[in-house]
């Protein structure tokens, strides 16, 4: 518009020191033909006619193949958002939406900026309700809003691995029928890293139980496991180790890092097993496990007390008691 308005300017102001040019062309006129070359260009395609606006956060709402985990939107993940925003005293790169038609509570659809609605809405509940929304409007399909927001996200070191992945999963049945070629050709990426990412969301749910943040299962680290899950030895050692996990992490408190989940498990398909006494488990009144225990002639009893059960150490001294009791 500001250039629109330049060049409306420069047509009143030209020949005002200079004797008029019976040849040149009328102020009205130039501003017609300006006009028409304008709708030229934008009927080519060569001018974007999409609006920027500020909207209220409350009346958009994610689409619903947006990339983010939203349980993992928190303060903490978001504070480099927060402190920027309240460093500029407002957003300043606009998420992209489209228009809603059919939905009363809301106007717009989240293409890519989930991240930002939530800081907007964040600061509008924590004593900031002057901040607004910033989204540029477009009109676009879904298979085109995939790629809107795969090119807008692509290289944003915030998103993780598991949320790309499950992203490009979903697409991959939506959009391109299963054909990774196709899909890759469209999103001109090369077909084996489309492949390693997938094998991301491929996991097995047994083998993902043991990870404390799924967001910790990277391309790297699926890539040393999803060979193994085609082994049904491998595959089953892996459950059974990824079981180990996660009851020391329910149990115990015990919480490892992603690498070191994948070490355990690769370890459980090539380690032999180890004989040893089995370990007992004992559940209390609440339904918790109160209390593990091991016992063999040679080393005698073993006790493991989780932390947190909740039971009374009467409970647990009583099962201490029954144990010592059956050896």
């Amino acid at each position: 518009m500001a250039k629109g308005n330049k060049g409306f300017g420069s047509s009143l102001m030209e020949g005002l020191d200079e004797d008029i040019d019976p040849a040149q062309a009328a102020p009205a006129e130039s501003i017609m033909a300006s006009r028409s070359q304008s709708l030229a260009r934008i009927a080519a395609g060569k001018v974007v006619t999409d609006r920027t606006e500020w909207v209220d956060p409350a009346r958009c709402r994610p689409w619903r193949l947006h990339n983010r985990d939203l349980d993992h939107l928190t303060e903490d993940s978001c504070r480099d958002l927060i402190d920027a925003f309240l460093s500029a005293k407002k957003q300043r790169i606009p998420a992209i939406v489209r228009r809603l038609k059919d939905d009363p509570d809301h106007d717009f659809e989240i293409i890519a900026g989930v991240r930002r609605w939530w800081t907007v809405q964040w600061l509008r509940n924590h004593h900031h309700p002057e901040f607004e929304y910033l989204v540029t409007i477009q009109a676009v399909s879904d298979e085109e809003a995939f790629r809107v927001s795969d090119i807008e996200n692509r290289s944003r070191k915030d998103i993780s691995d598991w949320e790309r992945a499950h992203e490009y999963a979903r697409a991959l049945e939506e959009f391109y029928g299963s054909n990774q070629s196709e899909m890759a050709e469209h999103l001109k990426i090369s077909r084996s890293w489309l492949s390693r990412l997938l094998d991301v969301a491929r996991l097995p749910s047994e083998i993902v139980a043991a990870f404390a943040d799924t967001h910790d299962i990277t391309v790297r680290i699926a890539r040393d496991i999803k060979p193994l899950t085609s082994d049904p030895r491998a595959l089953a050692l892996m459950v059974a180790a990824a079981g180990a996990i996660a009851a020391e992490r329910a149990d115990l408190g015990l919480v490892i890092s992603g690498p070191e989940v994948a070490k355990r498990l690769i370890r459980a398909t090539v380690e032999p097993v180890k004989g040893g006494p089995a370990e007992v488990a004992v559940k209390g009144k609440g339904g918790k496990v109160i209390l593990r225990y091991t016992h063999s002639a040679r080393s005698g009893f073993t006790f493991k007390v989780p932390p947190r059960t909740g039971a009374p150490v009467a409970e647990v001294l009583k099962a201490i008691e029954a144990a010592l009791a059956k050896g």
